[in-house]
């Protein structure tokens, strides 16, 4: 997962944040982001510095979370106690981003827990709702979002979209909303990897 954060990609690198502690990695990233921040990584926790860095600098946030996973565990929940499967959730829980400004797109393996808690919250796959009334969003772009058969990931999950739709998605994001900041988690040190995600930052206006 490491490797991930190592992916090379056309844009000026900020900083290479490795910290013991998801606590610590966060408050890192955090501090660190330049003004419209690109987060890459491995692993979704990646995400929990970069929406919360951005969080700060605005009145209201939206998140848009492209994931085939919901990552919206607790460590009560989780079956695995991964924390990978729990930072959408940590955003929430920490009030960074509220549920109605949050959207959950390409899930397509939940666990039970995560799917109680979206039904008693609100959160859909609604991009219209979650940006409604924000002042700024945040997308966090989990490539094993994609079909199995167009990207390399840990965790492939079957009859995912294309990158094409992905792209196209991305687009109408950005044509509708600020993108204050993205994050491209999920990354293999692979070609294959690291040209989706230049082409997905691309159709995000970055």
């Amino acid at each position: 997962m490491a490797e991930g954060a190592r992916v090379a990609l056309p844009y000026p690198e900020a900083a290479i944040v490795e910290r013991d502690t998801l606590d610590e990695q966060t408050e890192a990233i955090a501090e660190g982001l330049p003004v419209r921040p690109i987060a890459a990584g491995g692993c979704c926790c990646t995400h929990v510095g970069a929406a919360t860095g951005v969080a700060r600098r605005v009145e209201r946030l939206a998140v848009i979370w492209i994931d085939a996973h919901g990552d919206l565990n607790t460590p009560e929940t989780s079956p695995s106690w991964n924390l990978w499967g729990m930072p959408f959730r940590m955003l929430l829980d920490g009030g960074v981003v509220a549920p109605e400004d949050a959207a959950l797109v390409g899930a397509r393996n939940l666990d039970p827990p995560e799917v109680e808690f979206m039904e008693r919250t609100g959160i859909d796959d609604s991009i219209d709702r979650a940006l409604a009334g924000t002042d700024a969003v945040y997308v966090a772009l989990d490539l094993d979002v994609l079909d199995p058969s167009e990207v390399d990931v840990l965790i492939p999950e079957a009859d995912g979209p294309s990158a094409d739709e992905i792209e196209a998605l991305l687009r109408e994001v950005a044509s509708k909303a600020r993108i204050a900041g993205i994050g491209v988690t999920g990354l293999l040190a692979t070609e294959r990897d690291a040209a989706l995600a230049a082409r997905m930052l691309t159709a995000a206006g970055f």
